[in-house]
């Protein structure tokens, strides 16, 4: 079940909420992003993140 289907089944989500279950199963961030000048590219900046929680047992080694 989507996080939309569960706020329409069961209400308003909280944003804390939100943010554990996303950061509970891992979030990905993908970004471009290009200036250019008369068909030159000037500048280039890419941007690749993977942003999730550390687990205890994880931590713990």
């Amino acid at each position: 079940m989507t996080v939309v289907a569960e706020e329409q089944a069961y209400g308003d989500i909280a944003l804390v909420d939100l943010l554990d279950r996303l950061l509970g199963s891992g979030v990905v961030i993908v970004g471009d992003v290009v200036i250019s000048l008369s068909g030159i590219d000037l500048v280039q900046v890419r941007l690749h993140a993977v942003i999730t929680s550390v687990r205890k047992e994880m931590a713990n080694g």
